[in-house]
């Protein structure tokens, strides 16, 4: 796969974590790609962070905003499917530091028919702010470095951070949707297209991964492991609200029990209004 690759950094509100995100993915090896940071109401500063990092990136940088009215992370995703021009989507949160060969296995593993579920390492609160506040570059530190910090408990593990080429074993949960988590997950714009998108009416944190997920499955697009080749650092931060989970959770029972594909309120139904802009596109 050559085509050009549309990288969705979703964020909010967390500028140290993003330009940590976006220095990583900077540093890629593979640079046929673009970056289109998804913004779900951020203030002032996250937009100066992209701007900075944008003046240097090599690669574009644009940067996709709605305005604050709650966890709308589905929706902004939308958006920024919708600004991106990569035939190929891989979506990142912010708050995650992705090493240099991240976008290069990414490619190695899209292929026709299939997404990919990545995974990733937790980062501890200490290790967290000591690499935000002195400018720290983990995504090159080496394995054994990462050794000593799970042995001293502040990664949770390691195995994300292994790279061994798993061939056939990577399809085995071809049609399981649980554990795939939308941290980081890739797509065809054509599959994106085929189940309408992220569902929208999934207001809050929670489960809007596992949503299409299970749509793109019943629509024929199987699950690809990514594990031991995407693996990103994920910063600490606190637990999200989570207050609407149990109403996702009763939303996602009404889709298992039905057949249905396409988003209810998905990609078809944006409406580009003035509490949405797009810079830099």
């Amino acid at each position: 796969m050559n085509e050009l690759i549309s990288l969705v950094v979703s964020t909010y509100n967390r500028p140290d974590a993003l330009g940590a995100c976006l220095r990583s993915l900077l540093a890629q090896n593979d640079r046929n790609f673009e970056i289109v940071v998804a913004d779900d109401g951020s203030g002032p500063a996250t937009r100066d962070v992209i701007k900075a990092w944008a003046a240097e990136a090599g690669v574009p940088v644009g940067h996709v905003w709605q305005e604050d009215r709650g966890f709308r992370l589905a929706e902004i995703r939308n958006r920024a499917i919708a600004a991106s021009a990569g035939s190929y989507l891989i979506f990142l949160d912010g708050d995650c530091i992705a090493r240099p060969d991240f976008v290069a296995a990414h490619r190695r593993l899209g292929e026709p028919g299939y997404f990919v579920g990545g995974n990733r390492v937790l980062l501890s609160k200490v290790l967290t702010e000591a690499i935000l506040a002195e400018d720290l570059e983990p995504e090159v530190w080496p394995l054994a470095s990462w050794a000593v910090l799970c042995a001293r408990g502040q990664v949770n593990r390691l195995m994300p951070l292994l790279t061994l080429p798993l061939g056939p074993l990577r399809k085995r949960l071809a049609d399981e949707w649980e554990g795939v988590r939308g941290g980081n997950f890739a797509f065809f714009r054509a599959d994106l297209d085929r189940v309408d998108g992220f569902e929208t009416s999934f207001v809050g944190w929670g489960l809007e991964d596992s949503d299409i997920v299970i749509r793109m499955i019943r629509a024929g697009v199987k699950r690809k492991d990514g594990r031991f080749a995407t693996g990103v650092l994920h910063l600490w931060h606190p637990e999200a609200d989570r207050t609407q989970l149990a109403a996702h959770r009763t939303k996602l029972d009404e889709l298992l029990r039905s057949d249905r594909v396409r988003a209810l309120r998905g990609l078809s139904a944006l409406e580009q209004d003035r509490g949405t802009r797009a810079v830099g596109q």
